[in-house]
């Protein structure tokens, strides 16, 4: 690990105090909704300063997750501790623009070990626990710069329910279960940075990795609709879906591919089958009046009751799950400004260039053969440093033109030739 885990004690001296410890907690709420409603509460709380990057509120949350994670009976994914420590790349685009660059950050990941033969493989399940601190770089408030936003559904609320499924699902006991991984995601609000971490650096290697289930905004359950991305991306989600949707009765809406501004797309983007539950954006979203009095933590305990039972279905299912790479996008006459390539910038970093974390299936970043891991360095005659030079030649360029994309690739610096596409396909 880049950072020593043995801040994990200091961090928790900074926690406590801000609201009421897990043992006390435990003996004054009852119910999947109250532990639910405490959990919002607290990670929403004025005192955790928006759970900023590079704020102690954001410390204090991931103690106080892993306090949780240790009372749901997980096991820490290190021996020191549940918290993986690393340090922001400074050319990150969104952490240079917020002066953040290096800031110490960590993800929280618990593990509750499988049985058998299939306890080598894993099941993740994920939600961010970052917001945006006091406002600023993200907020759509343009009022609000310098006040808290709490960020009680985005996302205390996944977070919340990300806990109560390890209680659930830490009870049960089979003959063969994969090992399911619990991570709660930093620094999401900034280019998905923890869940790209993670899953360079997983407790279960990403071959090994079944599936991801994401959680992210599920705190405002109305008129039990319930919106489920990614199904698309295995060939058996959707008739999964709907088994188990059939003990809920929920008003399911389950469609579409792994990509989408959330941590569900570092998985997909290494080939691994996601979901993501969300329960639908409001007028509070990104704002600093997303708060704990306005989530319903009723749904947030029906929708952890679907989610531990689909958790539980993936991880003792024998049978493997077929992936399904996105559809390629078509090229139109009319739509978003300036040309396609089909690449999916890496967020964590721009190493002289803009290093990917993926391509999209049949773009043609992909028929030109630019594969995840290269860092472009060139389109055309435009030399690129990093992603706002990029979007600078993309636009200089139209659709249809023939280019060429030159890529470094390991210590070579390789030249494709790529016919760019419309943008908004």
């Amino acid at each position: 690990m880049v950072r020593t885990y043995s801040r994990t004690m200091a961090v928790m001296a900074i926690a406590l105090p801000l609201g009421p410890t897990v043992a006390a907690v435990g003996q004054t709420r009852t119910g999947a909704a109250d532990r639910i409603s405490t959990d919002i509460e607290f990670l929403a709380a004025d005192a955790l300063e928006g759970r900023g990057v590079g704020t102690a509120g954001l410390d204090s949350a991931a103690s106080y997750i892993a306090g949780r994670f240790e009372e749901a009976g997980l096991r820490p994914h290190h021996p020191l501790g549940f918290l993986q420590w690393f340090a922001i790349d400074s050319s990150a685009p969104a952490a240079a623009h917020a002066g953040l660059g290096g800031a110490d950050v960590s993800n929280v990941v618990g593990v509750l070990p499988g049985w058998g033969d299939l306890a080598s493989q894993a099941v993740v399940v994920g939600a961010h626990y970052d917001h945006l601190g006091y406002g600023g770089f993200g907020s759509l408030d343009s009022d609000s710069v310098n006040v808290v936003h709490n960020g009680a559904d985005d996302n205390a609320s996944g977070t919340a329910v990300m806990i109560e499924v390890a209680r659930m699902l830490q009870a049960r006991e089979t003959g063969h279960a994969r090992t399911v991984v619990f991570v709660a995601f930093t620094a999401e609000e900034m280019g998905l940075i923890g869940s790209s971490y993670y899953v360079n650096h997983p407790v279960v290697t990403s071959d090994s990795t079944y599936a991801m289930i994401n959680l992210d905004m599920v705190g405002r359950l109305t008129d039990d609709k319930l919106a489920v991305f990614g199904a698309e991306t295995a060939e058996e989600f959707p008739l999964l879906l709907d088994s188990i949707n059939r003990g809920f009765a929920f008003d399911l809406a389950a469609s579409g591919d792994g990509f989408g501004r959330s941590d569900q797309q570092s998985f997909f983007t290494a080939k691994i089958p996601v979901l993501h539950f969300f329960t639908g954006t409001h007028e509070d979203y990104h704002r600093a009046s997303d708060d704990s009095h306005r989530t319903n933590a009723a749904g947030a305990a029906r929708v952890a009751a679907f989610v531990a039972a689909l958790t539980w279905n993936l991880a003792t299912r024998i049978e493997p799950l077929t992936f399904v790479d996105a559809e390629p996008r078509q090229m139109t006459t009319s739509g978003g400004y300036g040309a396609y390539l089909g690449t999916i910038p890496d967020m964590t970093g721009s190493p002289n260039g803009v290093r990917l974390s993926g391509v999209r299936a049949g773009s043609p970043a992909d028929e030109a053969g630019v594969r995840a891991g290269d860092i472009i360095v060139g389109i055309g005659e435009f030399d690129i440093a990093d992603l706002y030079e990029m979007t600078d030649a993309l636009r200089a360029h139209k659709p249809g033109q023939t280019v060429t994309v030159r890529v470094r690739r390991g210590d070579d610096v390789v030249e494709l030739t790529a016919t760019l596409g419309q943008r908004g396909g």
